[in-house]
């Protein structure tokens, strides 16, 4: 089980949307098995947009670390969207060990 901090800015997240991030964010040890640890910055900008939802993750892993940035409607959409974006990322990390 990774380590997981969530930060949420300008609003409070509740304890459904830290558990829904916290289970997509698990299942990223499939991809990868040696993630550190993992910062979300959740973040609600005030505008007429409607996506106005800005999900920010940071990926620790031994020598290196990724971050994928989204923008949507719901924060779960935004963390579906990162938590995709890593697993892309994430295999290609593991290929270029497998290369080494």
């Amino acid at each position: 089980m990774m380590k997981i901090n969530v930060q949420s800015v300008n609003f409070n997240a509740d304890a459904s949307l830290i558990d829904f991030i916290e289970k997509k964010l698990n299942s990223l040890d499939k991809y990868y098995d040696k993630i550190v640890d993992t910062e979300v910055f959740l973040k609600v900008q005030q505008t007429s947009d409607k996506e106005n939802k800005f999900v920010d993750i940071k990926l620790n892993i031994p020598g290196n670390e990724l971050v994928v940035k989204k923008q949507s409607k719901t924060f779960e959409e935004g963390v579906m969207l990162a938590v995709d974006s890593l697993k892309i990322k994430l295999t290609k990390e593991k290929e270029k060990i497998r290369v080494k």
